[in-house]
């Protein structure tokens, strides 16, 4: 029998407990990745289960299965990796929660892959293979598998990172580097490799630079009037109907091929009609609005809360449409070589195949996509309601003018570089504001020298990371898919 008081007994009870409870906690929090693992790894097997319940169980449809199960894998590394461009500003700008953008995305994105998404795909990505060079039905097959392979790879290791990259050029390194170690350098269309070489520098560049003159107009057309209520209800009116145009224009373009084919100048005038009838719309909206707010920039941020919320939802919407392809492509190609035992340029896409393509995208955004969401939206620079709202704007307007061009563009690096573009006009502007003669210390705080250089309002090694990334993307894909193809053909030979 213990002489230790009761008392004494209890509180070592408690102690005890308390620190199994600690215990619990800690399994739980470590389990919780292995949950997101654990559902990613069924849709992967539901897919290829679905992919066997459309073909049958012949030993000639096992590839074709295979192909299915791979596909999922790169749709889920879509959806985690993808589409924090759109939702990232949104959320770093507090005009939607975490949950909140989820939701929205994974239904706008589902929705623009299975209601607009095109009905047939290029076989070859961006016409960088020869196609005579592919010929053979069997080695065109395993080239689209070691692409597929290769591309979902890489995205997950660059979401794993944290380094939004873009899924496009993964599939095109892919296919080069298949074709590369199917047939040689020859097979490679250098001239369509440099243009999306170009598209390196070309997308980020512009979208900053248009983010940030958006930017600059709203500084100083609304946050820098002596009446900032007075201003936003003429301009904020204006910047909706120039997001209602441009996004008319962008959707028309890029969200509606399945639906219909519509040309550059039709989609201008439905982006020009729908503007104006967004700024007639919106005009009394903001006016009532902004009814009793108060004269500062707070208030300012409150009207662009809604008018980016729609800004990201139809960005969903368009990349549901257009990027769904990067998943399914590949795997749309495999079955019809398997079914007909050749190829041509363009195929059409089995529904079943579109759906694992739009449902995959939309587990991987629930499963994994919150990680580059937070880095998108707040890890690169401070976001807020208007901020965020140059970054969307500016993704869908570079999107205009580079089809104009027909340059092949990335919305990553376009969405990703609008945030950069951000970032730095406001160093930039910061840093003329502070060196004014005519600035005042009441209005600017006073900051040291080597203070000011030390503060970065874009934090440099989230920038090298990600250029890092984005110029690596092709050759690292192309590697791994040329060493993928060699050990698959050794593998059935």
């Amino acid at each position: 029998m213990s002489n230790a008081p009761k008392g004494h007994q209890w509180k070592t009870l408690d102690t005890d407990l308390h620190r199994i409870s600690r215990v619990e906690q800690a399994a739980t929090y470590a389990a919780r990745p292995m949950v997101g693992f654990g559902i990613a790894l069924a849709f992967i097997v539901l897919a290829a289960l679905v992919a066997s319940f459309f073909l049958g169980h012949s030993p000639s449809n096992y590839v074709v299965i295979a192909a299915a199960t791979f596909g999922a894998y790169m749709a889920v590394n879509i959806g985690a990796n993808d589409v924090a461009n759109n939702m990232g500003p949104a959320v770093g700008a507090k005009a939607l929660s975490m949950g909140g953008a989820i939701l929205i995305a994974a239904i706008c994105e589902s929705a623009g892959a299975l209601l607009a998404g095109g009905d047939v795909v290029s076989t070859i990505s961006k016409g960088i293979i020869d196609p005579s060079s592919v010929a053979d039905a069997q080695v065109f097959i395993w080239a689209m598998m070691a692409a597929l392979i290769s591309s979902a790879l890489w995205v997950n290791l660059a979401t794993w990172v944290g380094a939004p990259v873009s899924t496009t050029h993964s599939v095109v390194g892919g296919v080069m580097g298949a074709g590369i170690a199917a047939a040689g350098l020859s097979a490679v269309n250098w001239s369509s490799m440099s243009l999306i070489a170009a598209s390196w520098v070309i997308s980020p560049v512009l979208g900053g630079a248009i983010a940030a003159a958006f930017l600059a107009l709203i500084k100083a057309q609304i946050l820098y009037k002596e009446d900032k209520i007075a201003a936003s209800r003429r301009w904020v009116p204006i910047l909706i109907g120039v997001m209602a145009g441009v996004f008319a224009t962008y959707l028309s373009l890029k969200g509606l091929q399945k639906i219909i084919q519509i040309d550059m100048g039709s989609a201008l005038l439905i982006g020009a009609v729908l503007g104006c009838v967004s700024y007639a719309i919106s005009r009394p909206v903001i006016h009532r609005a902004s009814e009793g707010l108060e004269n500062r920039n707070k208030s300012v941020k409150v009207l662009f809360g809604l008018p980016l919320v729609f800004s990201a939802a139809l960005l969903s919407f368009a990349h549901g449409a257009n990027d769904v392809a990067n998943a399914v492509g590949p795997l749309a190609a495999i079955v019809h070589a398997s079914e007909f035992g050749g190829f041509e340029a363009k195929i059409p896409i089995p529904m079943w195949v579109m759906v694992i393509g739009a449902f995959g995208i939309s587990f991987g955004l629930f499963l994994f996509g919150p990680k580059l969401i937070r880095m998108v939206g707040s890890q690169i620079t401070k976001l807020n309601p208007m901020r965020a709202y140059c970054v969307a704007l500016s993704a869908a307007i570079t999107v205009i003018v580079a089809s104009w061009f027909g340059l092949p563009v990335s919305s990553t690096h376009i969405a990703v570089g609008g945030v950069f573009g951000v970032g730095f006009y406001r160093e930039w502007h910061m840093e003329r504001r502070l060196r004014a003669p005519n600035a005042r210390v009441g209005q600017i705080k006073r900051i040291a020298v080597e203070e000011r250089r030390r503060r970065k309002l874009v934090r440099r090694s989230h920038f090298m990371t990600i250029i890092a990334a984005w110029v690596i993307t092709v050759p690292a894909a192309a590697t791994v898919s040329a060493l993928i193809f060699l050990v698959l053909t050794l593998l059935v030979n």
